[in-house]
């Protein structure tokens, strides 16, 4: 298993994730962190926790819109599998920063 060494908020995370999968990591994790950025702009700074919570969430909610696009424009399955099992993945990586891996 390799690790990829992520910093969201200033504080560094070491995530375990598939060989070869670092480099990918290391850049959701740069989104990530401009999307926390943008919601403590926005909405003021309420702690990492409850920031990460609204970044997660907002990332699921535009997964499940997209999901819904699909379906509803005839989009392929094989589509909205790729899009479900992102969807998994966030949430999953959203509980081992909670968990404080």
């Amino acid at each position: 298993m390799a690790k990829a060494d992520i910093v969201v908020r200033g504080k560094q995370y070491s995530i375990d994730c598939a060989p070869g999968q670092e480099a990918r990591l290391v850049d959701l994790a740069s989104d990530l962190d401009t999307r926390v950025n943008q919601i403590a702009e926005a909405l003021g700074d309420m702690g990492e926790e409850k920031l990460l919570l609204i970044a997660a969430l907002a990332l699921l909610d535009e997964l499940d819109d997209a999901q819904r696009n699909l379906a509803t424009s005839g989009g392929s399955d094989r589509a909205a599998a790729a899009i479900g099992d992102a969807a998994a993945r966030i949430r999953a990586l959203t509980e081992r920063i909670e968990a404080g891996q």
